[in-house]
């Protein structure tokens, strides 16, 4: 194990090296660059506005990207942050001396409620330019609105709860709609469902919050100056638009459940975080007396919303006495705190400040922070100036504070895209799990960090933990890229090792027989794993001698089944007598060349299940190579097994229809030696054209022979056509057979008769039976009694052929009779012959002036014509054209030698000196011989009309035009 570890580090030594430099210059042990380039900018990033009021500025509200600000005594500013350049600036139209006290802007930014410290309260809808009095309203100083973010809209409010200084909350709605705005009050209903009271009394409701649960419970939040009550009730489906008098009645008797703290501000106020827009909140924050009570909202418990509650105490500098917080605003881990000069940024997590911003004296004091829940922005204002908080990248140190806090998840949760904090996590919660001696999940941890392999691996095994060793390893060789091959090799080599050793400690206690058989199931899916598939397979070798040993026989079959070795598997079973599992895996995987290999064992044992694996090969498998193994077998094999090698054997025969001649040879050497019975009739159904035979002839013709099986020897000598050697053989046998054998030259009736003669020999002389060679001479035609008569003995009486040579006679008679009628027969048709000849010497025909030639259209009489018989006419030139092209080589050339011949006939003697009897003699000889020219030219050209004769008939397969001149003839039509 040492060594493998050590083989280990030399193959990291590089990246360790590489590591230690950047330790050396600071960088973190974990090989990440954690260095900033740049300044990192704040969480809370401030930016003034710019924005100098006309006159000071009493109340901000801001919601749904809509700012609404109080400015002086009567103005009312109106800013879409969509739109900042285009302002909307609306009068209260107030003449007495009544201030704005507070304003509340719904969360769709729409409806505007204005309260004044008249204990008068206002109504501006974002769609109008008008300040409406809320006349049932009158004679309340409004303290808080609770909205109701499910049934409110832009013209409607739906119920509403109201605060106000005296302990009531009250219960309204307002509506506003083009039709009624100018005719009816906005205010529907101002009706009181509740007052909040402390010991000393009706205490101001500071805060008011309403949210919806499931299954249609309600939950609202109101707060005085040191009490949080949570009123907690089911609104019947379909009746929400009537309030919420019902969730309110129902602790009209007792008090609602609440938390109280002895301290005062004077006043409290309450914060939310919503993550998303249309969402639940998920935490508050209660600024009182004592702190800030920090917790979250559980929707799902029956009684209380609020759950893992705190106090976090006010920083050490803050004294409510003389510098008491303002405001209070809560984002997803910190809550800010407004002071009259500054704000402080406490984290929920560890109540730490983390962040604190002082504001310039000439500013002015600070009055008044609050958060858009739509776009999370901070707003802060003085009497003079405007600022805003973007919240940016929160949670980019939260990791830390869950890490020291031991929440490991979290912490990993929040770094998961920062991999060199990520890597701290993980090492921390390593640490952590190694000294609680939770080992496994140490090594799980360890596994996924950038600390040194060889540290990591050494504690380990000095705290003799192989178990997390193993899983450790397990984990490090799963985050190996494929290209570290040298380190992937050694990880892999190492784990093997681990397994054995462990399998081996298990295997050898019964009472750990559980764990064994799950330690052995990992080690099967570890060496079955894809990532270590060709690892493996390259150093199969390696594996193969741990396993080896290990004395770890099962595995190592398994590992050679995963390896896809059979042959070693096969090999293996065959050696241990497992004959069957060995077939099983040569007919699960299928292997040809194994099949070739084992089956001379495989039969000697298991010859029907062996033959029954090759038929289910079928094709795949090439019968020749099987052949030496069914040689081998049939030698020493009974004539019962002999039939499984004849089994498959005419499996390829008749079902694969093989056509190898060593096949049909081996199945007929089989036939031969244990089923003649089955012989004869493959003889037969392979025919009896030698072509189509499969078998070797003389082979056959050899085996059969020296068998003694003379049926099959007939009928190869019959296939050989060696019908003397088959007649001989079949007379020893059956002259029956012999019989059949002497009809088969049919176009031979020298060798039929020949063939009869001696089957006639043989009826006479071995078995003397004439009547039976009476009965040879009626079978064969050829055979007369003159040919037979030879072999009888001289003692023999004639009385035994009176009949065979009657009839014999009867046959010569009728012979004579039929050659006198066919030759008066052709007296006659040569006496007919020659009357037509002499008929046709004076047969004519006569031409019309007007007639024209059949092939080119002109007159007829212009030039020589041939006249024939079925009426076409046509020019000599004209019929030789025609008749030349389609005339054998060997006549053109005829033709082409009569054509000169007549041509020089027609040329005029040169000599003017002969005698006049001279040239009348050479005249007639020349005009002899022209007539004779002219005569075969006739023959060769006038044979037959070139369109109804025989001519006609054979260029029906011809093209109309020459190939060679089709191209020629295409661009003639173009």
């Amino acid at each position: 194990m040492a060594s493998i570890l050590d083989e280990y580090e030399d193959s990291l030594y590089r990246s360790a090296s590489v590591q230690q430099s950047r330790a050396s210059v600071g960088i973190p042990h974990s090989g990440y660059v954690n260095a900033r380039l740049e300044k990192e900018t704040p969480i809370f990033n401030k930016q003034r506005i710019d924005f100098a009021p006309p006159e000071k500025i009493n109340s901000l509200v801001v919601s749904s990207n809509q700012l609404c600000m109080s400015l002086g005594k009567d103005t009312l500013l109106r800013i879409d942050l969509g739109k900042p350049d285009e302002p909307n600036q609306v009068e209260l139209g107030r003449k007495d001396e009544a201030k704005v006290y507070k304003m509340f802007l719904d969360h769709t930014g729409s409806h505007l409620l204005i309260a004044l410290n008249t204990s008068e309260c206002l109504y501006l809808n974002r769609s109008v330019q008008k300040v409406r009095a809320l006349s049932r309203w009158k004679g309340h100083l409004i303290e808080s609105v609770g909205w109701n973010k499910f049934l409110g809209s832009e013209t409607n409010t739906g119920p509403i709860l109201v605060g106000t200084a005296q302990g009531q909350i009250y219960e309204a709605e307002i509506s506003v709609s083009e039709g009624s705005l100018f005719s009816t009050n906005p205010d529907q209903y101002f009706r009181q469902v509740y007052t909040l009271e402390e010991e000393s009394g009706p205490a101001p409701v500071c805060c008011l919050e309403i949210e919806r649960g499931i299954e249609g419970k309600f939950f609202i939040i109101a707060t005085t100056r040191k009490r949080l009550f949570q009123f907690v009730g089911k609104v019947p489906e379909g009746t929400e638009q009537q309030g919420f008098s019902s969730i309110f009645a129902m602790h009209a008797d007792h008090l609602p459940s609440f938390r109280e703290f002895p301290a005062n501000l004077g006043f409290s106020e309450i914060a939310f975080y919503t993550p998303k827009l249309r969402s639940n909140p998920r935490s508050f924050a209660w600024m009182m007396g004592n702190g800030v009570l920090y917790g979250t909202l559980d929707y799902s418990r029956p009684d209380s919303i609020l759950s893992d509650e705190r106090v976090w105490v006010y920083p050490s500098d803050i004294d409510i006495t003389v510098n008491k917080p303002i405001s209070i605003v809560l984002t997803q881990f910190h809550f800010l705190l407004l002071l009259p000069d500054r704000v402080k940024a406490v984290c929920t997590l560890n109540g730490q400040v983390v962040f604190q911003d002082l504001f310039l004296e000439k500013f002015g004091l600070l009055t008044r922070m609050i958060k858009d829940p739509t776009v999370q922005q901070i707003w802060i204002h003085t009497e003079k100036v405007v600022f805003r908080y973007h919240v940016q990248r929160e949670s980019r140190d939260v990791w830390k504070m869950y890490m020291n806090m031991n929440k490991f998840d979290l912490a990993k949760e929040y770094c998961k895209d920062r991999p060199e904090c990520l890597d701290i996590v993980l090492a921390k919660e390593a640490e952590h799990c190694f000294q609680n001696k939770r080992y496994l999940d140490s090594a799980k941890c360890y596994a996924l960090t950038q600390n040194y392999f060889e540290e990591i691996a050494l504690k380990f095994i000095e705290a003799k933990q192989e178990e997390a060793l193993m899983e450790f390893l397990i984990k490090k060789l799963s985050n190996l890229k494929p290209s570290e091959k040298t380190q992937t090799t050694l990880l892999t080599t190492w784990l093997t090792e681990l397994y054995l050793n462990w399998l081996g400690i298990l295997e050898g206690d019964p009472s750990q027989r559980n764990l064994y058989l799950d330690t052995r199931e990992k080690f099967r899916t570890f060496l079955s794993s894809p990532k270590i598939k060709d690892c493996l397979f390259n150093n199969r070798a390696s594996i193969y001698e741990l396993l080896a040993s290990h004395g770890d026989t099962e595995h190592m079959v398994y590992f050679a089944v995963i390896m896809q070795d059979y042959e070693r598997v096969v090999a293996h079973h065959c050696q241990h007598d497992e004959y069957d599992e060995a077939l099983n895996v040569l007919s699960r995987h299928r292997d040809e060349k194994l099949f070739y290999k084992f089956s001379p064992v495989l039969i000697q044992h298991i010859p029907k299940k062996v033959v029954d694996a090759w038929i289910s090969m079928g094709s795949r498998l090439d019968a020749r190579n099987l052949i030496p193994a069914l040689v081998n077998y049939s030698q020493s094999a009974s004539t019962q097994q002999i039939n499984e090698a004849i089994r498959y054997m005419e499996f390829c025969v008749y079902q694969l229809e093989e056509t190898q001649q060593a096949i049909h040879n081996y199945l007929l050497s089989l036939y031969a030696l244990c089923r003649p019975d089955s012989l004869l009739s493959y003889l037969e159904q392979a025919g009896t054209n030698p072509n189509r035979i499969h078998y070797d002839l003389k082979y056959a013709l050899r085996l059969c022979a020296e068998h003694g099986h003379h049926h099959a020897c007939v009928h190869i000598y019959k296939v050989m056509e060696l019908y003397e050697e088959a007649v001989d053989l079949a007379l020893q046998v059956d002259v029956d057979l012999a019989k059949s054998c002497a009809d088969l030259p049919e176009d031979d009736e020298e060798l039929r008769k020949k063939l009869w003669l001696k089957i006639a020999r043989h009826v006479v002389q071995e078995e003397k039976d004439v009547k039976k060679a009476m009965a040879c001479l009626s079978s064969c035609a050829l055979l007369k009694i003159e040919d037979v008569l030879p072999f009888f003995p001289d003692f023999v009486t004639i009385d035994h052929f009176k009949e065979a040579i009657c009839n014999s006679l009867e046959d010569y008679n009728k012979h004579i009779e039929e050659l006198k009628r066919e030759m008066e027969e052709a007296t006659q048709s040569a006496k007919r012959i020659r009357e037509d000849i002499q008929e046709m010497r004076n047969k004519y025909g006569s031409v019309e002036p007007q007639e024209k030639c059949a092939a080119c259209d002109f007159p007829l009489l212009n030039r020589p014509f041939y006249l024939f018989l079925c009426g076409h006419m046509f020019h000599y030139d004209c019929l030789l054209q025609a008749v030349f092209s389609n005339l054998p080589a060997y006549k053109q050339a005829k033709l082409e030698d009569l054509q000169k011949k007549l041509a020089a006939t027609t040329q005029p003697s040169k000599s003017h000196h002969r005698p006049k009897d001279t040239d009348t003699i050479s005249l007639g000889k020349g005009q002899q011989s022209r007539e004779q020219i002219k005569a075969d030219i006739d023959d060769i050209v006038a044979a037959e009309c070139v369109y109804c004769g025989e001519l006609m008939i054979r260029s029906i397969d011809k093209p109309f035009i020459d190939p060679q001149k089709y191209e020629e003839e295409m661009q003639s039509w173009l």
